[in-house]
């Protein structure tokens, strides 16, 4: 009878891995979600978190558990980047400028702890660098004409199953062979080589540099015309997008989808892409192309309703933007705003930046 009530040794046992110390639950469990900068602090810890953190495997681990936004690099015309976040004790770079790379860069795009970056002059050779381990490689020159100021996106999205980095760039500009059209060159790092799109969008739009946004295997621009213009990397095609947004507004996104942010005072209004095809539905369907998703009010007492407002990134639930002299960040899911203890110049152009330790 009493045969049941005996403590079972398995659970009890004090090396069981149930009863595992805080410091190693933080070590397996925890230190992955943190970005680079904090990591190398944490270095110190221990001889055990050193050698965690120093491993490839740790390193592929982070690049696929660390989401957040570390801050921006700011570029203005002939200067080199600088670095800006509203959290320094945590997020930073060793070299915010970038002198390891060979040779002066201007930053095009960001991708998941990758930048591209391109040589100012020369044969404006293409870059791929990780600012906190400082590696980079060199991308073979394109085959195409993609102009001074190249409208080209970089996408990394790390692979639970594949350790080595692979990515892609993808370039839309003017045609050579035709008039007022838009043609598609893309490079990709496991093939090591650019290929060119046999489409070509005939939209005669202008297509504004550093606006591209990568969700769901399809790429975006912001036109000088106020509309997108899309290329689905799958299917090969691309498409014409009206936005029904002020000439300010920014690309981002929000809950995996494409959106459209734009601000009037101290009031912010982000709108996602429903559905491309609602021009084609039948009249009265109800269908529409973009669907308010979500409205906030900045409400720092650092930020004034008069000064004007510019918003630079919106993507995993932050939104990060000007207001006049002051740079601030929104956490959507906490609904509270930060303020940048430096802000770059307003007419800056400006990189998101998730500080990782991926491996090129």
């Amino acid at each position: 009878m009493d045969r049941g009530k005996k403590p079972n040794k398995l659970i009890t046992a004090k090396n069981s891995k149930l009863y595992m110390e805080l410091k190693d639950i933080i070590r397996e469990h925890a230190l992955a979600f943190l970005p680079a900068k904090s990591l190398f602090r944490c270095q110190g810890v221990c001889r055990d978190w050193k050698l965690q953190i120093s491993t490839p495997f740790f390193a592929h681990n982070q690049s696929l558990s660390y989401h957040g936004i570390s801050g921006l690099f700011c570029q203005t015309h002939d200067n080199p980047p600088s670095f800006f976040t509203s959290d320094p004790k945590s997020c930073g770079v060793p070299d915010p400028s970038l002198k390891f790379l060979p040779v002066p860069v201007d930053i095009r795009s960001s991708s998941n702890g990758l930048f591209l970056c391109q040589d100012r002059s020369g044969d404006k050779t293409y870059y791929i660098c990780n600012p906190v381990t400082k590696q980079w490689k060199s991308i073979p020159q394109q085959n195409s004409d993609h102009g001074s100021d190249p409208a080209v996106v970089l996408i990394f999205e790390p692979s639970l199953l594949n350790f080595e980095a692979e990515y892609k760039l993808v370039c839309a500009f003017p045609s050579a062979d035709f008039d007022d059209a838009i043609e598609f060159e893309i490079y990709s790092s496991k093939e090591g080589s650019w290929k060119l799109s046999g489409e070509i969008c005939f939209a005669d739009r202008k297509l504004i540099s550093r606006t591209g946004v990568h969700v769901n295997g399809i790429v975006y621009w912001k036109s000088r015309s106020g509309d997108v213009v899309s290329f689905d990397l799958i299917k090969d095609r691309s498409q014409l997008i009206q936005v029904y947004a002020g000439p300010s507004s920014l690309l981002g996104i929000m809950d995996g989808k494409l959106c459209t942010a734009s601000s009037s005072g101290n009031t912010v209004s982000l709108v996602t892409l429903s559905n491309v095809h609602s021009n084609t539905m039948q009249i009265g369907s109800g269908a529409r192309t973009w669907k308010d998703k979500y409205t906030f009010q900045l409400d720092h007492a650092a930020l004034s309703v008069r000064e004007p407002k510019r918003i630079v990134y919106v993507g995993n639930g932050v939104v990060l933007g000007h207001s006049g002299p002051v740079m601030y960040s929104y956490d959507m899911k906490k609904k509270e705003t930060m303020i940048f203890p430096e802000t770059p110049l307003y007419d800056a152009r400006t990189v998101p930046y998730t500080s990782t330790l991926v491996y090129l």
